[in-house]
């Protein structure tokens, strides 16, 4: 079988056989029993009803009890939007920060107390527009953060412009003839900027993204989770052809380390490559089998590429969209390379003497 894999896929890559193992876990924690309800506030929640921020909040306070830490060890930074509420809705530390700037809080953060679990939720237009440049730079240093942005494709709290993840020609309040912008795609501006961790679930598959984020949780570095959030009152449905059941079967593949990628109603169909190209096949004929089928890989970044790319509009979809852990792999932290610098130094010339630092060389007196 191995060997047939091999002849299915391209010379970059063997095929796939080791066990599914997380890359990239964090030591185990001690476990004391905790619910979600553990991690729920006091505060009144003030979303619309109906929005999908619920169930995300939801997923998350499950996923904090199951990973067992307690309340006062996590701090969740937001920016300015619908999402960046949140932190008012879980009992932990929490920073509620300037537009796009929850990334650089929690780098900072993060640096001065890296015993703490410091999580950045955010928005697709506090994350990709005006946080974008941020966004880029805390996922190249590779800061132990877990990063949840949640994508409705607008602006939900200004009511209802289109954002930098809106689909190109969206008719909106600020673009009543079609937004000429084409769509930021989250996923491949991770992997671009140097992520070292990359994920997409979604609000409507609880069980699914509270796995997605107890594994973001597990890595060491910057990890990115792509949230599909619906907006029922500016952007009602702008995923349901992923989200919805009669839909998701055939729209969605849910992609696993270690596994051939089969989805479809009656898990009839499947991602092989030709070339590089990912194709979509039909198992039913007797064509292709799942050994003819792409491996996922989560550590293989051209593995990685060219799920990030199958970002097919959605009314035209000629692949499925991915879901799950996309890239995943080990490097040093941006702490960790700050912290063994500061003590090489300190070894090498002593602990330092600021005051001696800041009047050496030249200096002038203004009168």
């Amino acid at each position: 079988m191995a060997e047939e894999l091999k002849a299915t896929r391209p010379s970059f890559k063997p095929a796939l056989s080791k066990a599914v193992t997380p890359p990239t876990a964090k030591p185990e924690q001690a476990s004391p029993s905790y619910t979600w309800k553990d991690f729920q506030s006091d505060q009144d929640v003030r979303w619309c009803p109906g929005c999908g921020d619920y169930a995300i909040l939801k997923a998350v306070q499950r996923a904090l009890a199951e990973i067992g830490r307690p309340p006062h060890e996590h701090v969740f930074v937001s920016g300015i939007g619908c999402s960046s509420r949140f932190p008012y809705y879980v009992s932990t530390y929490g920073l509620h920060t300037i537009h796009g700037r929850a990334t650089a809080v929690a780098t900072g953060l993060k640096v001065m107390r890296p015993e703490l679990a410091v999580w950045v939720i955010t928005g697709d237009g506090d994350g990709l527009s005006i946080g974008g440049n941020h966004m880029l730079h805390i996922l190249r240093r590779n800061v132990d953060v877990q990063i949840l942005l949640f994508n409705n494709q607008i602006y939900g709290l200004t009511k209802g412009q289109f954002s930098p993840t809106s689909e190109f020609g969206k008719i909106t309040k600020s673009s009543p003839y079609g937004s000429a912008d084409w769509p930021v795609n989250p996923a491949a501006f991770a992997l671009g900027a140097g992520a070292s961790f990359i994920a997409r679930g979604m609000d409507r598959d609880p069980n699914h993204l509270v796995g997605v984020i107890r594994r973001a949780y597990e890595h060491r570095g910057a990890a990115f989770v792509e949230i599909y959030q619906n907006c029922n009152v500016f952007n009602d449905g702008a995923f349901f052809v992923f989200t919805e059941k009669d839909t998701k079967p055939q729209a969605a593949l849910f992609v696993e380390h270690g596994k051939p990628m089969v989805f479809g109603a009656n898990r009839d169909k499947g991602i092989r490559l030709d070339g590089l190209k990912p194709v979509v096949v039909d198992l039913s004929t007797g064509q292709w089998s799942v050994d003819d089928l792409l491996v996922h890989d989560e550590t293989d970044e051209t593995i990685a590429f060219i799920l990030t790319r199958m970002f097919d509009d959605p009314k035209h979809l000629e692949l499925p969209r991915p879901f799950g852990v996309l890239y995943a792999v080990r490097r040093p932290t941006f702490e960790e390379v700050l912290r063994e610098q500061v003590e090489r130094t300190i070894e090498a010339k002593g602990p330092g003497d600021l005051r001696a630092l800041l009047f050496s060389g030249e200096t002038w007196t203004v009168v």
